[in-house]
């Protein structure tokens, strides 16, 4: 028996609120993947474009930013460069960086829940079906249904973790976004003096 028939044969003895639970985190899953994979691209290119906008700062082959920096749309605007002009400039860029932490944040703290949601109805399902029978329950009755219900959980904690992990993994590439800006701000400020 292969894995999608061991899934068909789950779903098909799975109640509609066990299948809807599961609906929901693959949803959750498809969402986390997304954001994941759009985001780190778009951060990773931002880094290496900052990274090489300080390094030529650093060495003294320019004394602005490289015209592909996140910097450069704001320093065009003004004269003189300043540090309410960087602050404008670093707050738009680290606000557009960190766009989509919040879902993946939202989606690690509720799919555990969602999933134990899921786990607690069909345990409750089997128990009730179980008191409907004449007769004795024994554990080789009980045990798997409740491990057929308890996929709900796993599946839960499953996606959490994806979540909060990339979560971690984004917001540790906003902040080195963040020092980058800031870095090539504070050059830029002091050559200016």
């Amino acid at each position: 028996m292969g894995l999608f028939d061991s899934l068909f044969a789950y779903l098909d003895k799975s109640s509609a609120i066990t299948i809807f639970v599961l609906a929901v985190l693959s949803i959750y899953l498809f969402l986390v993947l997304w954001i994941f994979i759009y985001r780190y691209f778009s951060l990773k290119s931002k880094v290496a474009t900052e990274e090489k906008s300080l390094k030529k700062l650093y060495m003294g082959r320019s004394k602005s930013v490289e015209k592909d920096s996140l910097l450069f749309i704001y320093l065009s605007k003004v004269l003189v460069p300043n540090s309410s002009i960087f602050s404008v400039a670093k707050n738009d860029a680290i606000k557009d960086a960190t766009g989509g932490l919040t879902a993946l944040s939202i989606i690690a703290s509720t799919s555990p829940f969602i999933g134990l949601f899921g786990t607690v109805v069909a345990i409750l399902e089997t128990f009730s079906k179980l008191g409907g029978q004449s007769g004795g329950s024994s554990i080789a009755i009980v045990a798997p249904a409740i491990s057929e219900a308890l996929v709900a959980t796993a599946a839960g904690i499953a996606v959490a973790t994806f979540a909060y992990s990339f979560h971690l993994i984004l917001k540790r590439k906003a902040y080195e976004l963040n020092v980058l800006l800031d870095s090539q701000a504070d050059l830029i400020l002091s050559q200016k003096a």
